[in-house]
């Protein structure tokens, strides 16, 4: 997931790096990898729309660096498949029990 996510962001950004050149602790705004409030926009639509999760605005620290983007994507997804797995468990009929 880190590699997609290196990838995708040097891609929408244009960014003059390789994948293997961006630490996964490097600050994404600012003095890191320079970026700006523009960026930060972009990639925050990058993360929405290659993952299918949702950042909220207040939510900014998210961007702090790749390792926090990728723990985040990590456990929105993992809160979506519970939310799932709970949804149809309990959509399933009990064992004796007409629907």
């Amino acid at each position: 997931m880190i590699d997609t996510f290196k990838n995708e962001l040097i891609k929408r950004l244009n960014l003059p790096y390789n994948a293997d050149d961006l630490h996964e602790d490097v600050a994404l705004l600012g003095a890191g990898l320079g970026l700006d409030s523009l960026d930060a926009l972009e990639i925050v639509l990058c993360i929405e729309n290659s993952f299918d999760i949702k950042i909220p605005d207040q939510n900014i620290s998210v961007l702090r660096s790749i390792n926090t983007v990728v723990d985040y994507v990590i456990e929105q997804q993992a809160l979506k498949n519970r939310k799932l797995n709970a949804t149809v468990t309990a959509s399933r009929p009990m064992d004796g029990c007409p629907r």
